[in-house]
């Protein structure tokens, strides 16, 4: 049975309700919208190309909408499932649940979205269309189609309970109109044998059979034959036989090729071998005429869109050309304009610059001696002041004190100071492994752990010289600062290579930083030397555990 059709004729009911419901503001329709509808009566495929032509060019979001759901019903029709859900997605754009006049087309958008995800076997998306298609529908008819469409869902979905539930549900309203009541009744009766196959559907099933003929509901006896062909075809073979027959010749009448295939699905398995050959050949030609038939549809319909898009992008590209056309005109007159300020601009600044030139070499000699004062500041502080600290932390916590060792470092730092500018030519060398643990762990004692996770070989292979040389000097301030100022008992220093750089990762477990204290020229030049390689700083202050400082090195 062809339950799409259904969903169909409530799409045009929901469409044309729009314009007679009380309080519901109908549209101010266009030329090509009113073609779109006229042919959309007929059926006619020029039906597409109208709304198509209204849904670019009109400026009523309604409109818009309604043309895009007329454009989807035309599409599901044709079999192209997904071009329609395409359509039906872009409708919904342009409507709003809380514009009492949207809501019809809101109902009739998620119905034609469920009906797709139903014809695609996506039932869970068909029910939650449906779901969504009932929390705002309020008018009582509109409901009962939906939830019908809803139990459809459940009842492909083989959730028989449920689809049960649901048509026990409207079954008694349903009698108000006997078709309606007809579909309910033929449905509920067929679910329940479908739950049980000893149910006794006969009755219910000839019941809706008689109301569709008396109502002459051509549609209603196509689905009522295709019902009870299918609850007799083990238990009276010929009773189906003949049912399949009679919906065969109601689907020819409509026309219906989707419901013709069902027919002959029907009469292959039950007819006579003589005449399955017959049922067979026609099936197979009607199913590749019909599979031509909606390629072509759908090549159409994507053509019309193909050429829609392409007037609409021909017209915004001759409005650009127009436009820069225009500002052509413009800017040669703003050019000319332009050429006279900017001789009297220069010939201004030329005597500013002249009078300036002299204040800025001035200035520029001040700033130099400024950065020298600071960069001499600086080294006392990184090469003396901290390498002296680190010759008394040895002597205070070391188990054992080298004299020869020490007075090595001493005579270093003596040389160093005679000359403060000096740098070693090529930087620290050899094993930085080595040296880097040598210089952590020269702050531990037994009151105080100092870990080192990362410090390998392998990782200094890839880092630059550069970036060593200042790291000696950062990782040597913040031990100085964790010595005379935590109080941590316990250190971890992390050391990894994360996307092009070196991270390092400082931990403590001392007592912080307070939120207003300003850092010393120690941990200031510390954040010089990292923001001249380009790396980043992150503290975490007055944590639980005390100090957290990342570093990221970039790897120059």
């Amino acid at each position: 049975m062809k339950v799409l059709q259904l969903i169909f004729l409530f799409s045009i009911g929901a469409i044309f309700g729009c314009k007679e419901r009380k309080g519901i503001a109908s549209i101010n329709a266009t030329e090509d919208y009113k073609k779109g509808i006229s042919f959309f009566n007929l059926q006619n495929d020029s039906a597409y190309y109208y709304f198509n032509k209204a849904a670019n060019s009109s400026k009523d979001s309604s409109e818009i909408a309604q043309a895009y759901n007329n454009m989807a019903v035309i599409q599901s029709d044709e079999g192209d499932y997904y071009g329609a859900q395409e359509s039906l997605l872009t409708s919904l754009k342009y409507l709003d649940e809380k514009k009492e006049k949207d809501l019809y087309c809101l109902v009739s958008n998620f119905n034609e979205l469920g009906s797709n995800s139903l014809s695609l076997r996506n039932y869970d998306a068909a029910i939650t269309y449906y779901d969504k298609a009932l929390d705002i529908a309020r008018d009582s008819g509109l409901r009962e189609i939906t939830l019908n469409n809803k139990a459809v869902a459940y009842q492909r979905r083989r959730q028989y309970t449920q689809a049960i539930t649901i048509y026990e549900s409207i079954i008694s309203q349903s009698k108000k109109n006997r078709k309606e009541y007809a579909r309910v009744l033929c449905n509920l009766a067929s679910v329940k044998w479908l739950k049980d196959s000893s149910y006794q559907a006969a009755p219910d099933l000839l019941m809706a059979l008689q109301i569709r003929k008396e109502e002459n509901d051509e549609w209603g006896l196509n689905s009522s034959y295709a019902h009870l062909a299918d609850y007799y075809q083990r238990s009276r073979p010929d009773s189906a036989l003949g049912y399949a027959r009679a919906m065969h010749a109601v689907a020819s009448r409509l026309n219906s090729p989707d419901d013709q295939l069902e027919a002959l699905d029907k009469l292959i398995r039950l007819s006579p071998i003589k005449e399955v050959k017959f049922y067979f050949l026609r099936y197979r030609e009607l199913k590749d005429s019909l599979e031509t038939a909606r390629n072509n549809a759908k090549n159409q319909f994507a053509l019309i869109r193909y050429d829609s898009e392409k007037n609409k992008t021909d017209n915004l590209r001759l409005q650009r050309e127009n436009a820069l056309r225009k500002a052509q005109v413009l800017r040669q007159r703003a050019i000319s304009a332009g050429v006279i300020l900017v001789l009297i601009v220069l010939i201004a600044w030329g005597i500013a610059w002249s009078r300036k030139k002299t204040q800025k070499l001035e200035w520029e000699k001040e700033r130099a001696k400024q950065d020298e004062r600071i960069q001499i500041s600086q080294k006392v502080h990184d090469v003396v002041a901290n390498g002296l600290y680190q010759v008394m932390t040895e002597m205070e916590y070391g188990k054992t004190l080298n004299k020869d060792e020490l007075l090595d470092k001493i005579e270093l730092l003596y040389n160093q100071s005679r000359d403060i500018s000096y740098e070693p030519a090529g930087g620290l060398k050899g094993d930085f492994e080595g040296f880097v643990q040598k210089l952590l762990s020269s702050y531990g004692n037994e009151e105080r752990k100092v870990v080192t996770i990362g410090n390998s070989e392998v990782l200094w292979k890839e880092i630059d010289q550069k970036v060593k040389n200042e790291l000696q000097p950062i990782l040597q301030e913040l031990m100085v600062n964790m010595d005379k100022h935590s109080g941590a008992r316990n250190v971890l220093v992390r050391f990894e290579w994360e996307g092009k750089g070196l991270k390092l990762q400082y931990m403590d477990d001392g007592v912080g930083l307070r939120p207003d204290q300003p850092f010393g020229n120690g941990l200031t030049n510390t954040g010089n030397r990292i923001a001249g390689l380009g790396g980043l700083t992150s503290f975490e202050q007055n944590t639980p555990s005390g100090v957290r400082i990342s570093i990221y090195l970039p790897n120059t």
